[in-house]
């Protein structure tokens, strides 16, 4: 597997399994980000008040916070904060025409390192031509 041409970003991951944030902090270190991570949207929070993040990837179904109301905080705090939503609720959430304020790209689970590549150069003003 090829490294893309992404640059390096900066990258908070927040979800409450952790073996889902090791996942995906691996995927990400894999391509060169630095990637910090948070079991809940208040850690997250308390990450994102002390440092400036790229992008922020966030699970949605999380006890106390979930993934849309932790994005809205996150754009209160910083208008233009790209946050992308990992789900196994896609499906049900687009169904329910249920908007994701917050929310600028979503992924499906399951998903691959490409799903997260795609994302970064979506919504990181210079992700790169991949």
């Amino acid at each position: 597997m090829s490294k893309p041409t992404i640059a390096p970003r900066r990258i908070l991951v927040v979800d409450d399994e952790p073996f889902v944030c090791d996942a995906v902090r691996m995927m990400l270190v894999f391509d060169g980000h630095q990637v910090d991570t948070a079991g809940s949207g208040r850690e997250a929070l308390d990450l994102f008040d002390k440092g400036r993040y790229d992008l922020v990837i966030t699970d949605y179904a999380m006890p106390e916070m979930k993934g849309d109301e932790l994005a809205q905080m996150l754009k209160s705090r910083v208008p233009g904060q790209p946050v992308v939503m990992i789900t196994a609720y896609a499906e049900m959430l687009n169904l329910n025409k249920n908007p994701l304020h917050g929310v600028d790209h979503v992924i499906s689970k399951p998903f691959l390192l490409e799903n997260l590549r795609e994302a970064i150069n979506k919504t990181t003003s210079s992700g790169g031509q991949g």
